[in-house]
Formats: structure tokens, sequence, C-alpha cells
């Protein structure tokens, strides 16, 4: 298991874009890792006031930290790369995360070369999947 200062350690995001607290468990070609989800996210000050609903587009950034973290974690000189998102496909949202929610993310590496990498992903709440996607990305030099 990793807490968040082992994830602010390979991970170059920060508040309030680093979206997920804790990796529970990984292997070479898998990831799972939990976000807590409070009410003081600023997100919910706008979505929707009255109707707290996490944006589906950063419960899919969560998950792709998730795969980040895995990726990064094979990196050597890490601190001079720098992942970015190149696609999103398959994408389906099942039901929305509200405040109060455990999101766990479950993510499995299903190809990499030297600079890319697929990944697919579940956000699940409760054991029921909220949302899942395939995502690609690109490494490169910061």
């Amino acid at each position: 298991m990793k807490d968040i200062n082992d994830i602010l350690a390979v991970m170059p995001h920060r508040y309030p874009f680093l979206l997920i607290d804790r990796v529970l468990e990984m292997e070479e070609c898998s990831i799972r890792a939990m976000k807590n989800v409070t009410v003081n996210e600023p997100f919910f000050q706008g979505h929707f006031p009255g109707t707290p609903v996490m944006p589906g587009v950063l419960v899919v950034e969560a998950m792709a930290q998730a795969g980040g973290f895995l990726l990064f974690s094979q990196v050597e000189n890490r601190e001079d790369k720098i992942i970015f998102f190149t696609g999103i496909d398959k994408c389906r949202f099942r039901k929305p995360v509200v405040p109060g929610d455990q999101v766990i993310f479950e993510v499995e590496l299903i190809a990499k070369r030297t600079a890319f990498a697929k990944i697919r992903g579940r956000a699940l709440v409760d054991g029921e999947v909220v949302c899942e996607a395939e995502m690609m990305s690109a490494m490169g030099e910061r």
C-alpha cells in the first residue's frame, strides 16, 4: 500500500488536481487506487449547487492518474518526464459519483511501447462500476 506521501513522490500533480489518495495494490501491469470524495472538493462549488456530482471528466482523469502512477513507478528519472493523455475510447458513465463516495480505480496496462501506453480502467463505488474506459498516453520530456 502507498499513502499520499508516496504518491506525491512519484506523481507531478498537486492539489487541487491530484485525484488519487492511496494506492491499495500494485503489480507490474495493474493497480488499485482510491479516492475519498468529500463535499469540500473545489469542483462541487459549481457542479452542481444543491446537487453535488463529481464531473465525469475528473473521474476519468483520476483513473488515468492511477494508470500514470503505475507507469511512472517503472521509470527512472521520472522527474524529467511527463505523461500526456492522448486518447479515450469506450468510455461509459454508469452512475454519478457524489460526496461521501469512496471510489476504487482498477487499472490494467494492456499495451506498452517505449513512450506510448494503453490502459483499461474501471471506477467502482461500493463494488458497482460507475465508469469504465480505455485510455492512451504518451510519455515525453519535461
